[in-house]
């Protein structure tokens, strides 16, 4: 099975081309090639394949083998690796994902890296579209009793549900406690993606994230919106703002009721084909 390997800001996939490939068990297959000393080494498992709604569709795997709904560095590289592969005619193109039916566009390429535009729906913020339990409404820098302390949290579906924690000094902040703690938390029963947040000013926030199925990773797109949408919920910032993440930037637009715009980076890294049974 022939693979690409692509990463945006360091957030890491294997993407296979499911328009000339076959994989049987995409689960069993996320497991065993993101595994970091046996395998390729990757955050999980993206499949590019056809679509009867638009020009493609990403399915995608955690490294644990869960199944995951969006990933905003993965939208980001489907564009790219459908561009460099003759999958899409146009640098503009629609991408079937779990959160909908998504708008990407390629704005610059050359042959390794690009930089791609997406739009990434609207959030969801109701708790049961999240989904999270408690009554009809929103968590909105909500109380939330995890590993012993209350940490305030901002619930945030983006296609994936994500819970946003604004702190002080998020790389001194135990991101290796509260991020699984999180993650397994009663109130998501679909776990949660957890986002640690340091506001720096109105337009510029550092996040470090724990993905669900995944740990700690460099950066995480859907996370990423998620802290823009909760910094302007929350008054901390503005409609436009660079989130600054382990793996580079990324910069967000939301004007409170319409879609989130996400710019940044997509790099291919290498080629590779994997030699065992899929």
């Amino acid at each position: 099975m022939r693979f690409t390997k692509m990463e945006g800001l360091g957030n890491d996939y294997v993407y296979v081309n499911g328009f000339e490939e076959e994989v049987s068990d995409p689960a069993a297959l996320a497991r065993r090639i993101s595994d970091r000393h046996r395998g390729v080494g990757s955050d999980g498992l993206i499949l590019v394949l056809p679509s009867d709604r638009a020009d493609l569709r990403m399915e995608m795997w955690n490294a644990d083998g869960s199944r995951a709904e969006m990933c905003g560095n993965g939208l980001r590289c489907v564009g790219f690796f459908a561009l460099r592969n003759g999958l899409a005619a146009r640098a503009e193109m629609t991408v079937e994902t779990g959160a909908g039916l998504l708008p990407v566009r390629v704005l610059e390429s050359s042959e390794l890296r690009a930089r791609v535009r997406v739009s990434l729906g609207k959030p969801r913020l109701e708790r049961a579209e999240v989904p999270m339990t408690g009554g009809p409404g929103r968590a909105v820098d909500e109380p939330l009793e995890v590993a012993g302390e209350t940490l305030r949290i901002t619930a945030v579906s983006m296609g994936n549900p994500h819970a946003v924690v604004f702190v002080r000094d998020v790389e001194g902040f135990p991101v290796e406690r509260f991020g699984p703690a999180l993650e397994h938390h009663p109130a998501f029963p679909n776990r949660v993606n957890a986002e640690f947040v340091e506001v720096r000013g109105g337009e510029e926030v550092v996040q470090r994230t724990w993905e669900r199925g995944t740990g700690e990773t460099m950066a995480c797109g859907t996370g990423a919106a998620a802290a823009a949408v909760a910094g302007f919920l929350t008054g901390r910032t503005g409609p436009r703002v660079t989130v600054r993440l382990r793996g580079g930037d990324l910069t967000l637009e939301w004007d409170g009721e319409g879609p989130i715009l996400q710019e940044g980076p997509a790099v291919h890294v290498f080629h590779g084909e994997w030699p065992h049974p899929v």
